[in-house]
């Protein structure tokens, strides 16, 4: 039987999506099949996938259906014992599927897999795994105390402060650009909910395991690079897409009274962007630019706000 199932959406991405392959082939050695869901990009992807690695099942859509639906489509085909989610914009290290498959073997109880994510120039991608959002961390953010205390448990509650990377690290989500299942738990979860059009997919499956009974687990020795953002170049539309799937997210695991607060505290994030780059104007160049980018995303809070209600 094959090992596992690799799941790779592309969307815009042609260079990076034919690099992320190519390491999947470098640095494997057990045996898997390799699902590449294009979501009907217009840069060529489809034909230079199907070109450079004719052994890939490519799936090519004729529109694009989201990261949640297009990983569901493959998964539904794929016959690995595990299904691993592998984002284009990413590059396998030191034979990080097998590390990552090897720990899994060994400890089926966390039932969802994660590894450690790099920047290209080596330097530690702290995105490898998130704590649950709640309206607090939410704040925190709006506020910028997560970014004026890092690594704080208590302003910083998202983030893994304090994570020693030498050892794995059980956490609330695995980000989906390195996430790795058993066929039994995709199955048993339902795979990805196909509301979450992209971004919060991951954590709304990972919040769904932690109430199954599961455990998801950060494995460092599995390690990637994670270029991040690849197929999002828009800030604005990346903010407002990313607005909405929060505001998903907290109706769906959350009472009502949480959930509002929540939506209400990406209103506030919004807003104190704009008075701050506002306030930044005479002494930043960028900030004129900044603000017009949240003043944007501040314009289309109908479509987050409304968003909020979908997920329930």
């Amino acid at each position: 039987m094959t090992d596992v199932s690799i799941i790779i959406v592309s969307y815009n991405t042609a260079a990076l999506t034919l690099a992320a392959i190519q390491s999947v082939y470098d640095e494997s050695r057990l045996s898997f099949e390799l699902f590449v869901v294009d979501n009907a990009s217009t840069d060529g992807s489809a034909d230079a996938i199907a070109k450079r690695f004719p052994h890939a099942k490519l799936i090519r859509l004729d529109s694009n259906v989201g990261f949640a639906a297009a990983n569901n489509l493959a998964a539904n085909e794929a016959c690995g014992r595990y299904v691993l989610l592998l984002n284009p914009d990413t590059v396998v290290l030191d034979a990080a599927i097998d590390t990552l498959v090897a720990f899994a073997d060994d400890h089926p109880e966390y039932g969802i897999y994660g590894g450690s994510t790099f920047f290209p120039d080596g330097s530690r991608n702290p995105t490898s795994g998130w704590m649950r959002p709640t309206a607090w961390s939410l704040f925190c953010v709006a506020t910028g105390l997560a970014r004026l205390f890092p690594s704080s448990r208590v302003f910083n509650p998202e983030s893994l402060a304090g994570w020693s990377p030498d050892a794995p690290r059980e956490v609330d989500i695995v980000t989906g650009c390195f996430l790795l299942a058993s066929r039994e738990v995709w199955e048993r979860l339902g795979g990805f909910d196909p509301r979450f059009f992209m971004y919060a997919e991951d954590a709304d499956l990972c919040l769904r395991a932690r109430k199954a009974g599961l455990r998801p687990v950060l494995v460092p020795s599995a390690r990637i690079v994670h270029h991040g953002g690849a197929s999002e170049p828009k800030r604005a539309d990346k903010m407002v897409r990313l607005f909405t799937a929060k505001a998903q997210l907290c109706r769906a695991h959350y009472s009502g009274l949480h959930a509002r607060a929540c939506v209400a505290m990406l209103g506030f994030w919004a807003l104190a962007r704009i008075a701050m780059f506002t306030a930044a104007i005479p002494f930043r160049r960028s900030a004129s630019a900044r603000r017009r980018e949240w003043q944007e995303i501040w314009r289309q809070r109908v479509l987050w706000r409304a968003a909020s209600a979908v997920a329930a």
